[in-house]
């Protein structure tokens, strides 16, 4: 359920705050659609931004999922008109994106300035190209473990880890504690940067 951004007369914390969600195809679909409902019921902003023009394919569990519209082409996004960015999941879209030279420096704007960013299940894979991960606190699905622990994070087994700033959750068994938590790390950095 979508709440509006007036919540019970109060002004919802995420108001007039952008939020970038950075994908390309085979995104875990639940991944992108749950934090994005939440990010919205909260105020945000929120942008697709993909490194295709048109439309990027989700993946549900084992199969293809639904196309989503881009809201913002890669080449074409402004990383400083955001204040939070948001990292799915899934297999072949990290995997793909760590090796997008843009995508990289997309993430590196949020790491350098100190934004909030959230990453669930896979997405801490291109934190690691970006040199995100060096002396953090993190979880993630079980299988990046190493190739986080051999970039200098310390990883735990915890539904939901905050370290600075930075937001990761193990799967999206984890969905709910990680939109609870992914909103309010985000909006105690927009007040941050008022």
């Amino acid at each position: 359920m979508n709440v509006g951004p007036e919540i019970m007369g109060m002004q919802a914390p995420l108001s007039g705050q952008k939020v970038a969600i950075l994908v390309t195809n085979g995104f875990e679909q639940v991944e992108l659609t749950e934090p994005r409902e939440a990010l919205e019921g909260a105020g945000a902003q929120v942008d697709i931004v993909a490194p295709h023009s048109r439309s990027v394919k989700g993946w549900k569990h084992s199969d293809w999922g639904d196309n989503f519209p881009v809201d913002v082409e890669l080449a074409k996004a402004r990383p400083e008109a955001y204040q939070a960015l948001v990292l799915p999941g899934g297999v072949m879209n990290p995997d793909s994106l760590r090796i997008d030279e843009e995508a990289i420096a997309f993430i590196r704007h949020f790491v350098s300035e100190g934004k909030p960013i959230a990453a669930i299940c896979h997405g801490p894979w291109p934190l690691i190209e970006a040199g995100a991960v060096s002396g953090r606190m993190m979880t993630s699905y079980r299988s990046i473990r190493s190739d986080l622990n051999n970039a200098g994070a310390y990883w735990v087994d915890e539904p939901v880890v905050v370290d600075r700033g930075l937001v990761t959750s193990r799967h999206p068994g984890d969905l709910r504690v990680f939109n609870k938590k992914m909103i309010d790390v985000f909006a105690a950095g927009a007040r941050r940067s008022d």
